[in-house]
């Protein structure tokens, strides 16, 4: 008997019904009969501890000693996962609500039966039977799965918090940004509109992310919207969101970002950017929690923080009449400066290293570092387009540079020479730290023959055809001011 196909129990006390109805069935049940009450339920026993079991169970409703009704109400109330169905040649309406009411049967069929409907009904019946048992399973699956949801929700929350929150925020001890940092704990509890200032690049989003992730609305959505990429009559709608109809080109209801943020933090960048028109909406919105979509007639409600980020200067703008002054003050609860890279010299090795992580792999080198020459030519470089330029150089070094260490000879030219960027820096150099003349001189001329060096990849000939020095003299220089470097020997053997 094949264990896969759904085991049905046919009870009729006349032999030629059961014959006839196995005949019927046997190509697609296993198939077991009873003819009285009792042996059904002896057969309902032995099969229940097996593997195939008895899912359907067909009975005659007349039989000697007890009704087809009577014995599915048993079988009701000690299996009722199975499938009932009452077989009767007779038409009695009180004995079909009886069945229904006190067995629970399925379906009630009347004698004579024909071969195609009775199987096409009890196949229909097996499939119920199997339904049920898969809602069952998936019902178990939910309730064990569920502490493992939650768990996998938790942990996942936790590593977009360390992400994007106060630990997102790489900076060395004594950086400008513990200023930053300090302040963020103190404003983020706090349900009040806060203005990042900084220069494009600086990580103004990052610190916003890091105001929603210390919140209370840590777990609600961050919406972000840059306003200056876009003209006023689209970022109404970005932001808004419209009605079908509204204007040409919106041909279903859209919700705005104002309303996916609901209960979170709408991150509004380059503020600065917006016209007075559009100024005024904003105001709305942060004075009534409330807005209208484009071509709407009813007001919509939200709850959100809004952080707003600008690269201008708005108290000058309020002062030029190119940005109101209420809503300056709105959004400025709190403003927040975030200080440009080239004031914080000791972050770049930190930000350097986790961006060669961030892009490593996905370039195809996993395994890629940064050397210490690599390291410092970034350290001393100024960089004007702050975090997002030193980004770009990294993604530059990795598709340039050949095995994993990352060396400062495949670096941008600029950054190269980083020591003699202008005239001024080297005056200053030279004017600043302690020592006489004759030291910071000395100091200077390091740096220059270590840039060179790196630059034409340690060989000797080419640094020192440029430094007008002879490779024995150049060579005194390196040994005089510690800087030869591993792997400087194979490079003079192969000039040789």
């Amino acid at each position: 008997m094949n264990k896969q196909l759904p085991g049905i129990l046919v009870v009729d006390d006349e032999l030629r019904s059961q014959e006839a109805l196995a005949r019927t069935l046997e190509e697609d049940f296993r198939v077991f009969c009873a003819s009285s009450a009792n042996a059904a339920l002896e057969l309902m026993e032995q099969e229940a501890g097996g593997q195939g079991g008895i899912q359907i169970v067909l009975c005659d409703q007349r039989m000697p000693g007890t009704t087809g009704v009577q014995f599915l109400a048993q079988v009701r109330e000690r299996w009722p996962e199975a499938i009932r169905i009452i077989l009767s040649g007779y038409t009695d309406a009180e004995d079909i609500i009886t069945g229904i009411n006190e067995a629970g049967i399925w379906q009630y069929l009347m004698k004579p039966w024909q071969p195609e409907q009775l199987l096409h009904t009890l196949k229909s019946a097996a499939e119920v039977w199997r339904l049920q048992q898969e809602n069952q399973r998936l019902t178990l699956d939910l309730r064990t799965a569920a502490p493992v949801l939650k768990r996998q929700v938790s942990s996942k929350y936790d590593r977009v918090k360390q992400a994007f929150g106060l630990d997102g925020l790489l900076r060395a001890p004594g950086s400008p940004l513990e200023e930053v940092a300090r302040m963020i704990r103190k404003v983020a509890p706090h349900d009040i509109s806060v203005l990042i200032s900084g220069e494009s690049g600086t990580g103004k989003e990052m610190v916003a992310r890091a105001i929603h992730f210390e919140s209370r609305r840590a777990n609600r959505p961050f919406v972000v919207e840059n306003c200056g990429a876009l003209p006023d009559s689209l970022l109404e709608a970005e932001l808004f969101g419209h009605k079908r109809g509204a204007f040409t080109g919106a041909v279903e209801d859209r919700i705005g970002l104002l309303q996916q943020a609901d209960g979170g933090t709408l991150f509004l960048d380059e503020i600065g950017d917006t016209s007075p028109a559009f100024q005024v909406k904003l105001l709305r919105v942060l004075q009534e929690g409330e807005f209208r979509p484009v071509g709407s007639s009813r007001p919509l409600s939200v709850d959100l923080r809004v952080i707003a980020a600008t690269n201008r200067d708005l108290e000058e703008e309020v002062r030029a009449g190119r940005f109101r002054e209420d809503l300056y003050y709105r959004l400025a609860t709190v403003s927040l400066t975030v200080p440009p890279l080239r004031q914080r010299r000791d972050d770049i090795p930190l930000l350097a290293r986790r961006l060669v992580e961030a892009s490593a792999t996905a370039l195809g080198k996993p395994g890629a570092r940064l050397s210490d020459e690599a390291l410092a030519c970034l350290a001393a470089w100024r960089w004007p387009g702050n975090v997002r330029e030193l980004q770009n150089e990294i993604l530059r070094l990795l598709a340039f540079s050949e095995g994993e260490e990352l060396g400062a000879d495949q670096l941008s030219p600029r950054v190269l020479r980083a020591a003699e960027a202008s005239e001024e820096a080297e005056l200053a150099f030279i004017a600043g730290g302690s020592g006489g003349l004759k030291e910071r001189m000395e100091r200077l001329e390091a740096r220059v023959v270590q840039e060179t060096l790196i630059r034409h990849g340690w060989n000797i000939s080419r640094a020192a055809a440029e430094l007008e020095l002879s490779r024995v003299g150049l060579r005194n220089k390196i040994q005089r001011y510690g800087l030869a470097r591993a792997g400087m020997a194979e490079v003079e053997e192969e000039e040789a």
